[in-house]
């Protein structure tokens, strides 16, 4: 069963500490989303982004990000470092490239959730 979408005139609210829009096809967010002063959780997970959306890394109190089943290949490695509140950033069941596995502590504050690589068929 498919979500309806969620209108993005409910951005409006800026108090608010959580939002999930997953399963929603969605494959970028209105730079509204940086108004969200207060968000500390987002839920994007099963849409279709291809890349991070960047608007998240304006959001300061963000401890959150679920990005799991989307189609993420790259990551802005420098503006995820300097998300001083981020604690938890999902990416698992993206194609991520391997700039993304090298961000390990202590180079970022956050715990980097990916799925395990393939292995390299051997020729």
């Amino acid at each position: 069963m498919r979500k309806k979408n969620i209108p993005f005139l409910e951005l409006k609210f800026p108090d608010w500490t959580w939002q999930s829009m997953g399963g929603n096809y969605l494959h970028r967010l209105p730079e509204e989303v940086t108004s969200l002063l207060h968000l500390r959780a987002i839920n994007l997970s099963r849409n279709r982004f291809r890349r991070f959306p960047e608007a998240l890394a304006a959001v300061a109190a963000l401890e959150t990000i679920d990005l799991e089943e989307n189609e993420i290949t790259e990551v802005p490695v420098e503006k995820l470092a300097s998300m001083a509140s981020l604690q938890s950033l999902n990416l698992r069941a993206n194609p991520v490239g391997p700039e993304a596995r090298l961000l390990v502590r202590p180079l970022v504050p956050f715990d980097l959730l990916l799925s395990p690589e393939e292995p390299i068929p051997k020729a």
